[in-house]
């Protein structure tokens, strides 16, 4: 091999490290990594504010930064003329670790002249993680109609970020974050509801705990209701319940928070599973896809 594809192939080493690298809980550790969760995979309109590590304030200045969770066209990062940061959960590029992603594109936004648009690489290489450029804190999450806060109620010039806007509106379908549980959301799709709750507890700790409820009949939310099965989504469980269409999402939060009591409890029974629950578990393991 000569000098020049040696070298070639050294410098793309740590990237192509990186991309086999599969962080399978890459919010694990943020306060809040339920909700981190939920916003990169569930919630098709929200935002959040982010507050910088000190370090990068000392760096780069203060910065307000928004977390969103869809930025126009799938954009990783937006620098604003005035200064402040947008940055952008549900991209179509990454590595195996969403997080790194992440701080790399808030690092990127960081660099860029206000208003420039922000060139984020498609493999960042080793560097920081968002548990390292940010003061962890739980998000204070606002839900969106729409996507008009790209534009901050005024118009664009830019025709491509006006279709994208349009399109992203279209797909929009009802959402709540419901108060009966954390990461917990009611949504509304053209033939039936949902809820889709992203658990906080380890796999097999949750699992366990919705066998016991499974093997007795408690899975439901009452009349009407079916328990759809769940997904994995960055290394946490996410079950989804079938619901009528036309209650709203405000009718739900008792049974919600009922099934939510039965749940903490079967987390904290001490008795091994019996042979009903360990068939009803591996039922669940059946119904369970992965998607990240």
């Amino acid at each position: 091999m000569s000098k020049r594809r040696r070298s070639a192939h050294a410098g793309q080493e740590p990237r192509q490290r990186l991309r086999d690298i599969f962080v399978p809980r890459p919010f694990q550790g943020l306060a809040d990594e339920p909700e981190w969760v939920a916003l990169r995979e569930l919630v098709p309109a929200a935002t959040a504010p982010l507050r910088l590590d000190p370090a990068l304030v000392a760096e780069y200045g203060e910065h307000e930064v928004t977390l969103a969770t869809v930025l126009p066209m799938a954009w990783p990062a937006l620098a604003k003329p005035d200064g402040r940061i947008f940055l952008g959960m549900q991209r179509h590029v990454q590595s195996g670790d969403v997080s790194r992603d992440l701080a790399e594109a808030l690092l990127c936004a960081l660099r860029t002249e206000p208003g420039g648009q922000v060139a984020v690489p498609a493999l960042p290489g080793p560097g920081p993680r968002l548990q390292d450029v940010l003061v962890d804190g739980p998000l204070e999450i606002t839900m969106r109609d729409g996507f008009q806060f790209w534009l901050d109620g005024g118009a664009s010039e830019d025709a491509a970020v006006q279709a994208s806007l349009e399109r992203a509106n279209a797909s929009i379908y009802p959402t709540v974050r419901l108060a009966a549980a954390r990461a917990a959301y009611w949504c509304r799709v053209p033939e039936k509801a949902h809820v889709r709750w992203v658990l906080t507890e380890e796999e097999d700790t949750a699992l366990d705990a919705l066998a016991r409820l499974a093997a007795a009949g408690g899975l439901g939310f009452g009349e009407g209701t079916r328990f759809a099965g769940m997904f994995r989504a960055h290394g946490l469980l996410v079950p989804v319940w079938d619901l009528p269409r036309e209650p709203e999402a405000a009718q739900w939060e008792a049974p919600v928070a009922e099934f939510a009591k039965r749940f903490a409890e079967a987390l904290v029974d001490p008795q091994p599973l019996a042979a009903a629950q360990r068939r009803a578990r591996q039922g669940l393991l059946g119904r369970q896809i992965t998607i990240r």
